[in-house]
């Protein structure tokens, strides 16, 4: 992945920053929660949700086993229909691409469709490097551009700012960026949304290249989905005379068929509602309709490195939902920007460190970003395990051990920091391997009871100053069973 979030400190100091700020907490908490209670009465109305969940997992899961396959008949097709493909094996690659093409059309400006693909290779600085202006037209995405900000939401990115915050910024810069905002402007949602239409629709007007990117490819048709809900998209996909799409490798579906299963769940998981508003589909080019040139660039960056791996591949069944992040204790304490990604919450947990390595502090430190409570498993509409992920990347921090980089298998060394908790699972599985070590170690620390500390010192001072230990029993399991199976009665 880029570079764009990286040099950023380790989850845990940049989440400690972040709780401290009482309006971003008010701001995630009021937004987390409304979205999760419309999302579990949508989900509710249909009784048979749990079998498209099931659904929506084998389909994923069948295109990720046959991925090569898939992909080549996406190419073809697409092809067919008066497409151009290009394959792209990391961000740079892919930000040349996109800047190549670009420039050949003459263009000096872009408008974009919501995209996190776009975000994660980090295109809009790399269109900037080369005098190119990308503007974001996702009401969202446009409070983030002009607050000289970041997202912190797959679903919802300005989910961090209230509607004072979005007055404030629009004021300030919409000016600079093209039709200023009208005075005076108020924080009413509608003034705001009138303010961002009357400045986007100038720019829609008179682009003549569009980015975006696609929540699902067909691979029997050659066939582009969007969803989106506000139809900046629609105008983004259909007015430009070039449309560029940069898509993820694991966006392909099978076929046409495959859509009514996420036609289902993604609108209810993300937006809680029946259906998306607005669903663009499109499949080459057709003359006097729509862009006369379309691009695709099919996006690695880490993919095929994931998808080596047998237990993280789950994290590509991805489907952008968010449904995870309005569940996640911690990313509703933490928000998203301290997780130093464009993939906030739990699944940023899973997948940054993957597309990206372990390598730095604050991908090292994304898969401790967890409870484990279990609640992002529950709501994901295509049963991401991220828990068991969770899990299997502490352990590759933690021990290091084989892994697929660049295509090529390698050897993870330790990460640094993890001495104490690698001695204390030797000596946990040293202990649990020998029943009497373990039974001899219960029945003393059962007889010391007493001079049990309050609190843990060292490491385990900061767990100890918010919790008390529990009480350690009279007497071991063992003991009690044994005796309680020997009682006559």
């Amino acid at each position: 992945m880029t570079g764009t979030h990286l040099g950023m400190p380790a989850f845990p100091v940049a989440a400690r920053e972040a709780v401290r700020d009482e309006v971003l907490r008010a701001n995630l908490r009021h937004a987390t929660h409304t979205i999760r209670d419309k999302r579990r009465r949508a989900v509710a109305e249909l009784a048979d949700w749990d079998r498209l969940r099931a659904a929506g997992k084998a389909v994923k899961d069948h295109t990720l086993r046959h991925l090569d396959r898939y992909l080549l008949q996406l190419e073809e097709a697409v092809t067919a229909a008066g497409g151009t493909v290009h394959w792209a094996a990391d961000a740079d690659e892919a930000n040349r691409i996109v800047t190549d093409l670009v420039r050949s059309t003459g263009e000096r400006e872009v408008v974009k469709v919501k995209s996190m693909a776009t975000q994660e290779i980090g295109l809009n600085e790399a269109l900037e490097a080369a005098g190119i202006a990308a503007y974001e037209t996702d009401l969202a995405e446009l409070i983030v551009q002009l607050g000289h900000d970041r997202p912190s939401h797959i679903l919802v990115p300005a989910i961090h700012r209230n509607r004072a915050e979005i007055r404030d910024i629009f004021r300030a810069e919409m000016g600079s960026w093209g039709r200023a905002a009208p005075e005076p402007l108020g924080d009413d949602p509608r003034e705001l949304a009138e303010a961002a239409r009357l400045h986007l629709r100038e720019k829609f007007l008179r682009a003549k290249v569009a980015v975006s990117g696609a929540n699902f490819m067909v691979a029997e048709t050659g066939t582009m989905v969007v969803f989106e809900s506000e139809g900046n998209g629609r105008m983004c996909l259909t007015l430009p005379e070039t449309l560029i799409s940069v898509v993820g490798i694991e966006k392909v579906v099978p076929t046409f068929r495959d859509l009514e299963i996420f036609l289902q769940t993604l609108p209810r998981s993300s937006t809680a509602e029946r259906m998306n508003p607005y669903t663009t589909m499109w499949t080459g080019t057709t003359d006097g309709d729509g862009p006369s040139a379309f691009h695709l660039v099919l996006l690695d960056n880490g993919r095929t490195d994931t998808l080596a791996d047998p237990t993280g591949r789950q994290a590509l069944r991805c489907i952008r939902c968010s449904a995870c992040l309005n569940v996640c204790p911690v990313y509703e304490r933490a928000g998203g920007h301290a997780y130093g990604s464009v993939y906030p919450g739990p699944i940023g947990a899973i997948l940054s460190p993957q597309l990206r390595g372990t390598g730095s502090a604050i991908d090292a430190s994304l898969p401790y970003a967890s409870t484990l409570c279990g609640a992002c498993y529950e709501v994901c509409p295509v049963a991401i395990d991220i828990p068991e992920v969770l899990v299997h990347l502490r352990e590759r921090v933690a021990q290091g051990g084989p892994v697929t980089r660049g295509g090529v298998r390698v050897t993870l060394r330790p990460a640094h920091g993890h001495t104490a908790e690698r001695a204390a699972m030797r000596a946990a599985r040293l202990l649990l391997n020998r029943p009497g070590a373990l039974r001899a170690a219960e029945r003393l620390l059962a007889r010391a009871r007493r001079l049990a500390p309050r609190r843990l010192p060292g490491a385990g001072r900061a767990w100890t100053d918010s919790r008390e230990l529990p009480t350690v029993a009279a007497e071991p399991f063992r003991d009690w069973w044994a005796r309680e199976r020997s009682d006559p009665r």
